[in-house]
């Protein structure tokens, strides 16, 4: 990381000297925890209105005009396909996944479809892929949930495609000379995953939830983030700027003095947290299992290296998002190995079986035209009416335990009843393997005392827990404070979950983005978790926190946070705990 970000502040406080006196912070979602004090560098990304006037109808007026136009469509739609599976190719874990489906967005037949009616009803090209995104647009935020997300990649995928077109590089982020703090109004996940921690020192968007791909990718870099800041895009690049990726502020033109010393004591903070080795537990000793959250082989080998105790979530989905066919058994089973093969027998691997559908289309699983994919079938429903696609995925995890000797569980995703869970539990204990469930609908927190009577732990994906508890789209700006973890609401029923699992004498772990924040896995262990599963890069932070505090605390904070009657004071209720408490 870089030590020292004081002189490029210092270069644009006197360009500034004459500047008012610093106005209120703005707030937003925090969701990467971190203190940034350097000049705003604003994203913008649009392409050049010059170029697309200049292009006009981009001479496709002859006899072969509709076909010459389709087949420079092609050419574009390939190039910015082929960008995003490269960078998906040099990427890892979650962030490899977010870029494959947007290649996936880049090459969908359906758009180019829409792109070639658009032609032939007599629209020039460029306005032909406008319209065309702006119908998939219209379509994906009318589903809602989770795959309203998917609105923010078809506008970055239409920015490239235009650009391509006219002869443009593809809009991108800048990149700053000097250490800096990145506005934007939203960014895409091909912007997202390219930052450098060192250059970037925090990032800053207008839009976007705490379970946002933005958000997800940034938690994955260890870039200090705050989302959902209302009036950002009104600062200019160049102003002095205080992130604070705990409390969700942006303070403009801040004390210098002050600023420095709050980023300097977080850079401190950072440092003593990167020397921490394990294992999970509190000052007093209390066990708690810090596990990492895999996306494949690669991201697997990359987090046994960290003081991990194993992996708390193999997110099988994102090594098929770009197959069209299913994957044999065999097939499987050797992908599923290469992941468990980078753990020894003493670190366990829970294995998610798909999680296919709503934000994570696989070809050969997921049901096509569903009004309300979110809510539809998705998960272990997928197995409902193909239970061979359970089966031969159980087979296949099943043999790729057996070749590595990796104690291995399995859970499934999107389980709201208890005869659901018990189905489950008994195909994956014929195959000898331990059974869970994820805890991401109410119904299933509110019934997990008789889950456990079924299977033989719980996982809570507070991602989806939190979206359903509050039926907010995690990718609706103005609902961003509701789509928080830390509603006293969503931490309630996972107090019910946790207590289930307390009596019941089985783990209860927590495997959403919720873990990656140090400060709420001291609530969660005091609400009675007993794991916390998380992008690598955030096991250090959580780690290091949770050996500062002590029982007593994570019980205090937990009650705290279930007291409060909003995210922000639940927050500021746990900061102001005494450690010792």
């Amino acid at each position: 990381m870089v030590t020292s970000n004081s002189t490029p502040v210092a270069a644009s406080e006197q360009g500034a000297a004459a500047a008012p006196t610093p106005s209120a912070p703005l707030h937003g979602t925090p969701v990467v925890p971190g203190i940034a004090y350097a000049p705003a560098v604003v994203a913008r990304g649009e392409v050049s209105p010059t170029a697309l006037l200049a292009f006009g109808d981009g001479g496709f007026d002859g006899p072969d005009g509709e076909a010459e136009a389709l087949a420079a469509y092609d050419d574009a739609a390939a190039s910015v396909a082929a960008g995003s599976a490269a960078k998906a190719d040099r990427s890892n874990g979650a962030t490899a996944g977010v870029l494959a489906a947007s290649a996936g967005l880049a090459a969908d037949r359906g758009l180019r479809t829409a792109v070639r009616k658009n032609l032939r009803g007599g629209s020039d090209l460029l306005t032909s892929v406008r319209a065309a995104v702006e119908q998939f647009v219209g379509v994906f935020v009318g589903m809602g949930g989770l795959m309203a997300e998917r609105a923010t990649d078809l506008r970055d995928i239409e920015r490239r495609l235009l650009a391509r077109l006219v002869g443009e590089p593809e809009p991108g982020v800048p990149t700053p000379d000097v250490p800096s703090v990145l506005l934007a109004e939203d960014l895409a996940p091909a912007d997202t995953a390219g930052l450098d921690p060192d250059i970037v020192l925090a990032l800053v968007t207008e839009r976007g939830g705490p379970t946002s791909h933005t958000a997800i990718i940034a938690r994955q870099l260890g870039i200090p983030c705050v989302v959902g800041v209302a009036d950002l895009m009104t600062i200019e690049s160049g102003t002095p700027l205080l992130v604070d990726g705990i409390a969700g502020t942006v303070e403009t033109r801040p004390d210098p003095d002050a600023a420095r010393a709050a980023a300097q004591a977080d850079r401190e903070a950072r440092a003593a947290a990167a020397s921490w080795e394990g294992p999970g537990r509190t000052a007093d000793g209390q066990p708690v299992k810090l596990l990492a959250n895999v996306a494949d082989g690669e991201s697997a080998a990359g987090a046994a290296v960290t003081p991990v105790e194993g992996v708390g979530l193999f997110r099988t989905e994102l090594c098929f998002l770009n197959r069209t066919e299913e994957p044999s058994v065999d097939e499987q089973a050797a992908i599923y190995a290469g992941v468990l093969g980078a753990f020894d027998g003493d670190r366990p691997v829970v294995v998610r079986t798909l999680d296919a559908g709503s934000d994570k289309p696989v070809a050969f699983a997921t049901l096509p035209g569903e009004e309300n994919p979110a809510l539809g079938v998705r998960g272990l429903r997928l197995s409902f009416s193909n239970p061979g696609l359970l089966e031969r995925q159980l087979d296949a995890i099943a043999e790729a335990a057996q070749r590595t000797g990796v104690t291995t569980s399995v859970m499934a995703p999107m389980v709201a009843t208890v005869a659901e869970a018990a189905d489950f539990a008994a195909s994956v204990h014929r195959r000898g393997l331990r059974a869970g469930v994820m805890i991401e609908v109410p119904s299933a927190a509110l019934l997990a005392h008789r889950m456990l009577e079924v299977v033989d732990f719980l996982s809570i994906g507070t991602n989806d827990l939190t979206q359903y508890t509050m039926a907010a789209d995690r990718m609706a700006t103005d609902l961003a404070h509701l789509t928080d973890p830390w509603q006293p609401a969503v931490l309630q029923l996972i107090a019910i979950t946790a207590d289930a699992g307390r009596r019941a004498g089985k783990p209860v772990g927590v495997c959403g983005e919720a873990a990656a924040d140090p400060l709420l896995a001291s609530v969660l262990v005091g609400l009675g978790v007993t794991s916390l599963s998380m992008a690598p890069a955030a096991v250090r932070p959580v780690g290091a926190h949770l050996a500062g505090v002590d029982r007593a605390y994570c019980e205090a904070a937990a009650e705290a946070a279930l007291g409060a009657v909003d995210p922000a004071s639940a927050r500021d209720a746990v900061r102001a705990l005494d450690r010792s408490t």
